[in-house]
């Protein structure tokens, strides 16, 4: 038996109430207070889930980058470097079709939300230290040396590419957009 507080709400019940009240209101117009009484808690509860309400589109971001961490690290050593993580990429990028809010929603919101923007930069910092890691530990190398830090921001500059290709074409697959990203780098390397 579990003893504490019994559970107020779910990340999943503030994220799909928050979209709503963003789709609404606009993301600067909602408050907190708008959103923990939308989800019938307090203020106070809603910080037990999410430090601020700039996290809230970005979902359980820190349990995702464990997970991609992990994904990265299972890759088997005999697959290439850069194959490895591209799939670890796609891994990362694989949601459930019945998602809520659905992914392309919130990547609209994270990537065309000005006031996001900063704290946009803090996490994709963070996933690229994930790719760095990886990249490091591959290559026996530090995570500040060269080659991971130019594969993290390389990784991320093909993923927000992917990213900006699907907001503008949403019938599209989002794998299908990560692999031409890849692939247009990959052409352009070989001219």
């Amino acid at each position: 038996m579990a003893l504490g507080r019994p559970e107020a709400t779910s990340h999943a019940d503030i994220e799909q109430a928050a979209f709503r009240i963003f789709a609404q209101r606009g993301f600067e117009a909602t408050t907190l207070d708008a959103i923990a009484e939308s989800v019938g808690v307090g203020r106070r509860t809603l910080f037990r889930y999410y430090p601020s309400k700039n996290d809230i589109p970005w979902g359980q971001f820190d349990s995702t980058l464990e997970h991609f961490r992990e994904t990265l690290d299972s890759m088997p050593p005999e697959i290439p470097l850069h194959q490895a993580v591209h799939r670890g990429i796609l891994a990362f990028n694989s949601f459930p079709e019945d998602a809520q809010p659905p992914h392309l929603e919130r990547m609209r919101l994270i990537l065309q939300t000005p006031a996001l923007k900063a704290h946009s930069a803090i996490r994709f910092t963070q996933w690229r230290q994930v790719i760095a890691d990886f990249v490091a530990s591959r290559t026996a190398t530090a995570p500040h040396n060269a080659l991971p830090q130019v594969v993290g921001h390389v990784s991320l500059a093909l993923a927000l590419t992917a990213y900006e290709q699907w907001l503008m074409r949403p019938d599209d697959s989002l794998h299908h957009l990560i692999d031409e990203s890849m692939d247009l780098l990959t052409d352009y390397l070989h001219q």
